[in-house]
């Protein structure tokens, strides 16, 4: 066992500096490799955060594209939907206008004619004008025979003794009309009692 200690010892100078250098080598390797190490780790971590972040970005710009996204549609829908209200009024106050023309030209019609001709060509054109009522959506609120609503239909009389049920109109006196679903002018009626 001796021997194998003082071999050491019984190296030559060179020898004994190239154990050093090696021995001063891996100790320098390794703490180039723990430098190496603790680097990797530390751009691996620099690098985790810098994706965490721009992950964090990414998420925030997504988000905040889906809301104004959400909002454009929203705001175009808002719009599509006031477009045709707005036409839809428009419609309404034009015929509201017109209904007092054509109820003066109805009752027009039903004063007796000498000439035929004349009578044919009023006709003719009172079709004109329920074709242009008919084309805009504008439909008579049904009345004589109905039962009284309240929505469409205005009471200003009540008859006792006529052939119909009680709370049904038995009179009409002015023609209601309607353009789709919403009322431009209720029918002016009798109900019976």
């Amino acid at each position: 066992m001796e021997d194998k200690k003082t071999a050491p010892e019984n190296n030559t100078p060179d020898e004994e500096i190239v154990n050093e250098e090696l021995t001063e080598e891996n100790v320098d390797s390794l703490s180039e490799e723990d430098s190496d190490e603790e680097d990797a780790v530390s751009e691996y971590n620099d690098t985790a955060s810098e994706y965490a972040a721009l992950e964090d970005a990414l998420n925030e710009a997504n988000d905040k594209y889906l809301r104004l996204f959400a909002e454009y549609d929203n705001y175009r829908k808002r719009t599509a939907r006031e477009k045709t209200e707005t036409y839809q009024n428009a419609t309404a106050k034009c015929i509201e206008e017109i209904l007092p023309f054509i109820d003066s030209f109805e009752r027009s019609l039903t004063i007796e004619c000498t000439d035929e001709n004349f009578k044919k060509g009023m006709y003719m054109i009172f079709k004109q004008l329920q074709d242009f009522l008919t084309k805009m959506n504008v439909k008579e609120v049904e009345s004589l025979g109905a039962e009284f609503d309240p929505n469409v239909h205005n009471a200003i009389q009540q008859l006792d003794g006529t052939d119909y049920a009680s709370n049904y109109v038995c009179q009409v006196y002015q023609k209601g009309y309607m353009i789709g679903d919403k009322l431009i002018r209720p029918a002016m009626v009798a109900v019976a009692l």
